[in-house]
């Protein structure tokens, strides 16, 4: 699916419940049915619709890393040999490594950039060899996070008014 599939048939009523179920997913459909003064069968109808188009992909706690002793951030990009197929085979691989959340294949001189979660150094030490390991990896070069400023996965908080209305053209 492309992008405009999804912003289809999106409207600044759909803006809203997205940006309040980002907010916080624990509100009630009653509560936000009041909020934007709908019914609730027209809430849950909206948010059915978000999802079946892949606008929503998920329901999910937002869990605090810190809490789990994950403080540890590597940011690494992945130099590969160039075969074909690569990019599929090797961005799989990664994806399925403990410790990776995000995988990106990129144009340019980095292949893939991995950003990368644990507790330890030794865990760190044990990531960045099995990425080494991987068939096909040529070499690494890893950036270790000194301090977070900000990493929020809420994707309405972080778009200007000109990507909203894109978003609402799209129609």
């Amino acid at each position: 699916m492309n992008h405009t599939d999804a912003t289809s048939d999106l409207d600044e009523i759909d803006l809203e419940i997205i940006r309040e179920f980002e907010q916080n997913d624990e509100k009630s459909l009653e509560e936000l049915a009041d909020e934007l003064d709908l019914s609730t069968s027209a809430i849950h109808y909206r948010l059915n619709q978000l999802k079946d188009s892949g606008v929503i992909t998920s329901t999910s706690a937002n869990i605090d890393p810190h809490a789990l002793g994950m403080s540890m951030v590597t940011i690494t990009e992945v130099y590969v040999y160039h075969e074909s197929g690569y990019a599929d085979d090797i961005g799989d691989e990664l994806a399925a490594l403990p410790g990776v959340q995000q995988v990106f294949y990129t144009m340019g001189d980095v292949d893939f950039i991995v950003v990368s979660r644990v507790q330890d150094h030794e865990q760190m030490n044990e990531l960045i060899d099995k990425i080494v390991a991987l068939d096909g990896v040529n070499e690494t070069s890893s950036r270790f996070v000194m301090r977070e400023l900000k990493n929020d996965s809420r994707l309405l908080e972080t778009m200007s008014d000109e990507m909203i209305d894109k978003v609402l053209e799209a129609e």
